[in-house]
């Protein structure tokens, strides 16, 4: 099992700046991740996405809780539309698709591993 040391980010809005620099990775077409750690299995995940404009995650359902801090631009799922600053929490069963018309980036905790249903 890899030891993973504590994560602090002191004023995490200022990630944003050096947003460029980090090693992302594709996560769906349009949607890119670097991930905070690597995800335990059956377990919990934290990531960031970036999402380009226009770009969009299929229909998926969440087991165990998401939590969503929207950082910069907006992002949309079927309840609303949720801009800078904005946290939503997710419960267990929740089953939704994700876009973002203008891009933007997200801090994203997940319980559980989200399920696509592709």
């Amino acid at each position: 099992m890899q030891t993973i040391q504590s994560l602090v980010f002191p004023e995490l809005w200022q990630i944003l700046a050096k947003a460029d620099d980090l090693a992302w990775e594709p996560f769906r077409s349009g949607v890119d991740i670097y991930r905070l750690y690597p995800p335990e299995p059956d377990g919990a995940a934290a990531a960031l996405l970036r999402y380009q404009p226009g770009a969009s995650v299929p229909y998926h359902r969440h087991p165990g809780f998401e939590h969503i801090l929207v950082l910069s631009g907006s992002q949309t799922d079927d309840n609303g539309t949720y801009t800078a600053g904005t946290l939503v929490v997710n419960p267990p069963g929740t089953r939704h698709t994700v876009s973002s018309p203008e891009g933007c980036i997200v801090l994203a905790i997940w319980a559980k591993p989200v399920q696509i249903e592709e």
